[in-house]
Formats: structure tokens, C-alpha cells, sequence
């Protein structure tokens, strides 16, 4: 069996930068076992998986541990990969996810841009062991579906913050972002998962699906311009439409080849 794969930079516009992802493109679903091996060894933060069904394409995304309900920077990659490497028509891409209903991806020039349901917020209560684990207390903490939202002070704490990942990953969730305002962008993050395989993800779209509209609330506006200052960095546009986040970037291919399982 040889499966085409593609390894592409997400949220920049140059190699070496944003968050890296593979897309691999499939005639049929294969075993979940073997797209979780897959993932595994590509030892990506996300592998998107793609099959073409009628006028969508169905698209799931693991990590190497496993599979994830919403993945913002693997969708932007595999919408890069069909309209970039297999001449897509046409300007806007219907994903079906099994988690998240449909996600378009709309071309604009060289951008792409998201279209992902809000991430309600709730004010929350830290979980057990979150404060010791991350190292620095929060003003305040929220909750969406998956994760936590830790909101802080000033643009230094959250560069400085060290966590143990070992502790963080007995946390119950997915992952935890931690936001305050930028100098130089409406608002920064970071964003951790080890729980699911990452211990610092890049750049996360999935996790400006609740920054948005966090910020916009906090803000009165409704289009931001957001940085996630991890060590490889990602820019990033957001708006807020409804219930609905818009969410955009440019994309970079590294690499392309083919998996080979007997």
C-alpha cells in the first residue's frame, strides 16, 4: 500500500516556521489503527487523514497518541494541499468532521481562512493540580468544551511561563491556552496538550475558536490580529461572525512523498 503524504508549515507564509503538519489523502477509510500508527510516526502535533465523498471531503486528525474532535492548523495544511498539489476547483473547500460538523476553508490571494464553530466560555474553577503544573496563577480561568482558557496580565508572563508538562498531563483536558494582551497584536497565546501527545502545540487554530471570542468581549471588537509565541511562533487573523470564527493564514509546503505499508 503507498499513501501519498504531504508535510506542510501552517499559519506562515515561510518554511521552518508556523506549525508543521502531514496530509495524507485516501481512497477509502483504512483501519483506525493504522492511521493512528501513521500519526505516530510522523510524530507530528496532527496528521490530517482526507477522503473525497461526493461534494465534501471528509477529513479526521490524530495525534500521535490520538485521534482529536478539532484540529485548526492540520485543516488550513490539507486546504493548502488541495488547492496547491491537487488543483482543487473552485475557492472554497467543504470539510466534513465527524466531531464538528462542516468546516469550510475559503481561498482569498494567499491566504486561507477558516470557518469553525465558536467555543463557548464558562468561568471555571482551576482543576486539580492546573496552578502547581503551569507555575504561574492566573487572573482568571475559563472553560470551553475541551479546555482551559488561563487569562494573565501582561504579554511577559506568558513568555516566561515554565510548565511541568509531566504534571500538566494528569490534568483532565485536552489542553490549556494561556492568553493576555500583545504589544505588537491584539492578544498572545500558548498552548499546551500534553494529554493528547503535545506537550506545546506551535500554532493552534482550534484554540482561537475560544480566544476570539474571549478577547472579543474583552475588547469590544470583533477582528483581532493574534501571535502564539512558541519557539517556532504563528500569526494569525480572527474574526468573530455569530457563532461562528473566522480564522486566517498562509501555509508552506516542506515536503512531499509517499508511505509505503505492507
Amino acid at each position: 500500500m503507498k499513501i501519498p503524504i504531504y508535510q506542510v508549515d501552517a499559519f506562515s507564509e515561510t518554511a521552518f516556521s508556523g506549525n508543521p503538519a502531514a496530509v495524507c489523502p485516501l481512497d477509502s477509510w483504512l483501519d483506525d489503527t493504522i492511521l493512528q500508527n501513521i500519526a505516530a510516526e510522523n510524530n507530528l502535533s496532527e496528521t490530517a487523514f482526507l477522503v473525497s465523498k461526493n461534494s465534501s471531503i471528509e477529513i479526521r486528525w490524530f495525534t500521535p497518541v490520538t485521534e482529536v474532535e478539532l484540529c485548526g492548523h492540520a485543516t488550513l495544511a490539507s486546504a493548502h494541499v488541495l488547492f496547491q498539489h491537487h488543483d482543487f476547483p473552485g475557492e472554497k473547500i467543504i470539510f466534513q468532521s465527524r466531531h464538528s460538523g462542516h468546516l469550510t476553508v475559503t481561498k482569498r490571494d494567499a491566504t486561507l481562512e477558516l470557518n469553525f464553530p465558536v467555543d463557548h466560555l464558562e468561568p471555571a474553577l482551576p482543576p486539580e493540580g492546573l496552578i502547581a503544573a503551569i507555575g504561574k496563577k492566573p487572573l482568571e480561568i475559563w472553560k470551553g468544551k475541551k479546555d482551559y482558557l488561563l487569562f494573565y496580565g501582561s504579554q511577559e508572563d506568558i513568555e516566561e511561563l515554565k510548565p511541568d508538562f509531566n504534571a500538566l498531563k494528569k490534568v483532565h483536558a485536552r489542553g490549556i491556552m494561556a492568553t493576555a494582551a500583545g504589544y505588537e497584536c491584539d492578544f498572545v497565546s500558548r498552548f499546551f496538550a500534553p494529554a493528547v501527545g503535545v506537550n506545546e502545540d506551535p500554532v493552534t487554530g482550534s484554540a482561537h475558536t475560544s480566544l476570539t471570542p474571549f478577547w472579543a468581549h474583552r475588547l469590544n471588537q470583533l477582528s483581532f490580529e493574534a501571535v502564539q509565541l512558541s519557539k517556532r511562533g504563528g500569526f494569525l487573523k480572527c474574526q468573530l461572525s455569530g457563532d461562528r470564527v473566522l480564522i486566517s493564514g498562509q501555509a508552506k509546503t516542506y515536503l512531499i512523498g509517499d508511505i509505503f505499508i505492507d
